[in-house]
């Protein structure tokens, strides 16, 4: 299962917080141990322009967001 979360900031740390229905649903507790994969969202912001290939940026783009490349 996936969820978005945002990190914020608690004390001198950092952490996040799940929805209330995935905590329901998964049936996470306080002290109760789980495992997270971490994936950090992508910034290909600064890539454009840098790239050798044979389509222009505003198709490469809308390829990104419909998921094909």
């Amino acid at each position: 299962m996936a969820v978005e979360v945002v990190v914020k900031k608690l004390g001198n740390s950092i952490g996040v917080i799940f929805p209330k229905n995935i905590v329901k649903e998964k049936q996470i507790e306080v002290n109760k141990k789980v495992f997270i994969e971490i994936v950090k969202e992508a910034d290909l912001g600064n890539m454009f322009g840098s790239l050798k290939r044979k389509i222009n940026s505003q198709k490469f783009k809308d390829m990104v967001r419909q998921g094909w490349v």
